[in-house]
């Protein structure tokens, strides 16, 4: 790897760094942050507009910089996210917070698009699975080191920190893009498909309100899901013969293959099982097996490594034996890692928790970075980036709708089992205050509700892996080779 390809490796590292620690920190800090601007009743709006808007930015600048450069588009991403931060940091009321947590997530999605379409770029097939790898894995850096930085800033210094540490960080990595990412664009006028823009915007924002505010709608939710599923509906409709007749449109059509197709579905099943992963198992830890916040955290530790072991390993097989058996060969994985979930109670031990977590996350590592070279390779150099912010918005949407269909469903089985023992009125959200005023509603009880609604969710995963499997099976023997 000689010089420019090293400086461009670390500037995209950083980049994702910046944006997947946002997060993490974030989360560590609310507790202060709401503590001092006061807004308990909105705090689930400073996480739910950054997934927002770095979801219906992900087209848009995959659109972007295949009329425009990744060097541009990133950089200007980049740049967006700075503003973002900066204001973060200003924020004297939770309104001004959480107008400036959209600004970041508008930057936040040209981060999360681009950046994996400058690897497809730059790097060639062989380098890619390290490369892709490396930086799927700062996805677990960022969880496991962004409660501690954000608690390091907080003690030492104040809250507002935790967003304007992010501007030299993100300079550096703009500068680094600037001087080393060389790109040869033919200067023309192009026609931006406006209309095909707001026209999918919309349709997001009403879909992903969906999930993002189903626990807060104060009127019938069944009529205001079907209203907005109805809504989308003809969205989409309208989007579909806007980009028909568009010049260059946004999402080009053309870019949905048999094998494309194929390949968004399962990375749209891999993502609902990542997330389910993420977030639930720190919770069984947590609330199950009784261990403290920072051990949970640990525990998903083993997960990245073995994803950036997968990534390089299998990865390299790709050329050799083709993306579906590598696929095919990961999806296995995932399966059999979901089964040995299911077999997790209230005695697990930690190493079986360990082990289990080092195993899928070997499934995750072959399979999203396979995914992402199939898609890179798929399509035309003038058509990558809008291949991979479809993707990526793909796998976005699974994780969303995932994380709501998976609260739901969890909350759900614990008043079952509250029920069928003969407790009724026990509220999910509050389920450790309904010990405090109901005796009958034991910590013992409560475990075992919890760990009959994990138990119920990781059955679920087996279904979802099964077919992801099944649709592995169906892809093309070959991939395009570079």
């Amino acid at each position: 790897m000689n010089s420019k390809k090293r400086n461009i490796f670390i500037a995209l590292m950083v980049a994702m760094f910046l944006g997947a620690v946002e997060g993490t920190v974030v989360t560590t800090a609310i507790p202060t942050i709401v503590k001092d601007l006061q807004g308990f009743e909105i705090i689930s709006s400073v996480f739910s507009v950054y997934l927002l808007t770095s979801a219906i930015s992900t087209p848009i600048y995959g659109k972007l910089s295949d009329l425009y450069g990744r060097k541009n588009m990133l950089s200007i991403g980049i740049i967006i996210f700075l503003i973002g931060s900066f204001l973060c940091g200003l924020s004297m009321s939770m309104y001004m917070l959480i107008g400036a947590r959209a600004i970041q997530g508008i930057g936040a999605g040209a981060i999360f698009t681009v950046t994996y379409t400058v690897i497809g770029d730059v790097f060639t097939i062989e380098e890619r699975p390290k490369i892709q790898g490396i930086i799927s894995s700062i996805w677990g850096i960022a969880s496991l080191g962004g409660p501690f930085l954000g608690g390091i800033l907080i003690d030492v210094l104040s809250w507002h920190w935790i967003f304007f540490i992010n501007l030299p960080f993100g300079i550096l990595s703009v500068i680094l893009i600037q001087r080393n990412l060389v790109e040869n664009f033919e200067k023309k006028k192009h026609t931006i498909d406006f209309a095909g823009t707001i026209t999918l915007s919309a349709a997001m924002v009403i879909f992903l309100n969906i999930f993002m505010s189903a626990d807060s709608i104060s009127f019938n939710k069944n009529a205001f899901i079907g209203i907005s599923l109805a809504v989308t509906i003809i969205l989409l409709i309208v989007f579909y013969k806007i980009e028909k007749k568009a010049l260059e449109p946004i999402i080009p059509f053309d870019i949905f293959t048999k094998e494309s197709i194929l390949i968004n579905l399962i990375s749209f099943l891999a993502s609902a099982i990542l997330i389910c992963a993420d977030v639930y198992l720190t919770i069984y830890m947590q609330n199950v097996l009784g261990y403290s916040a920072k051990l949970s955290g640990l525990a998903l530790a083993p997960m990245s490594i073995s994803w950036l072991i997968a990534s390089v390993v299998l990865g390299k097989k790709i050329v050799k034996y083709g993306g579906k058996v590598v696929i095919l060969i990961s999806n296995s994985i995932l399966l059999i890692s979901t089964l040995l979930l299911i077999t997790l109670g209230v005695n697990s031990s930690i190493s079986l928790v360990l082990i289990y977590v080092f195993i899928i996350g070997l499934g995750f590592g072959g399979a999203f970075t396979t995914l992402t070279i199939i898609v890179q390779e798929s399509v035309e150099y003038n058509k990558r980036g809008v291949a991979m912010s479809t993707n990526s918005l793909i796998r976005t949407l699974g994780q969303t709708i995932a994380v709501s269909v998976f609260g739901y469903i969890f909350n759900l089985y614990i008043v079952k089992y509250f029920t069928n023992i003969g407790i009724n009125w026990v509220d999910p959200s509050n389920l450790y205050k309904s010990s405090e005023y109901n005796a009958a509603v034991t910590s013992e009880h409560i475990r075992l509700a919890l760990n009959s609604s994990f138990h119920v969710l990781f059955i679920i995963l087996v279904g979802i892996s099964v077919v992801s499997l099944i649709l592995s099976m169906l892809m093309p023997k070959h991939i395009k080779e570079v």
